[in-house]
């Protein structure tokens, strides 16, 4: 694990932008995953930029989106799906057949389950698995008690994670489960990569990256992947050393 920090989120979107150009520079069919949400929302305008610019080719890759909330998709408001097609995948025009959501509608979840694993098969193994981390550590919809081992899931959601999804809805939504490809998908991510901002993740950051490694903590896998980067602006990374 490589724990990089930045001045402020600007450079740490920047940072985590130019890793991905330099993977996709480097393998043009390049498997992806991508989380929603705050974090990387930066780094999404830097890789549009880089690409109007000619400073990268996403054509050729293939991208997998990292979880969603059950029951919703690319139509509803505050969806995972919604929210990296209104920030990539349409701006980027980037071709349908190479992207794989969950199908969090299905009246079949552990069906959708198989074919997001058999996406990533067929495509993968993950050349970039990028997650955020939630105050009470999940990445992903990986909850505090998810087992490292499992691949694509979808569990109950923590009542911390129904609270604070709140923000992505323009009015009071329910929130029961979420679908999420899995830690054993990271662990056999060639780079795998946290993106977090802000000093309110300070403490889990810290309690995730310098305290036990426990599936009571799922960020704490990170202290396992030699290949990892934790990429971090200043207030993410206060609290670390202290």
């Amino acid at each position: 694990m490589t724990i990089l920090k930045y001045k402020n989120y600007d450079e740490m979107s920047r940072a985590a932008a130019d890793r991905v150009v330099a993977q996709v520079n480097t393998k043009p069919e390049s498997l992806i995953c991508f989380p929603s949400g705050e974090s990387p929302a930066g780094m999404f305008k830097c890789l549009i930029a880089d690409s109007k610019a000619g400073k990268v080719d996403f054509s050729q890759c293939y991208f997998v989106g990292l979880d969603e909330w059950v029951g919703m998709g690319k139509d509803d408001d505050g969806s995972c799906t919604r929210f990296l097609y209104e920030h990539f995948f349409t701006p980027m025009q980037i071709n349908p057949d190479h992207v794989r959501f969950f199908d969090a509608k299905a009246a079949d979840l552990d069906a959708a389950c198989r074919a997001m694993d058999d996406f990533v098969k067929l495509h993968g193994p993950l050349d970039i698995m990028i997650v955020g981390i939630g105050m009470n550590g999940h990445i992903g919809l990986n909850e505090p008690g998810t087992d490292f081992n499992l691949y694509a899931h979808y569990a109950p959601l923590a009542q911390v994670t129904v609270q604070v999804g709140q923000k992505y809805f323009k009015q009071q939504t329910v929130l029961t489960r979420g679908i999420t490809l899995g830690l054993k998908h990271l662990q056999e991510a060639k780079i795998p990569m946290l993106i977090a901002a802000g000093s309110k993740k300070a403490a889990i950051i810290k309690h995730a990256l310098e305290g036990e490694v426990t599936e009571q903590l799922p960020a704490s896998i990170f202290q396992t992947l030699p290949s990892a980067y934790v990429i971090l602006d200043e207030g993410a990374a206060s609290g670390l050393g202290q």
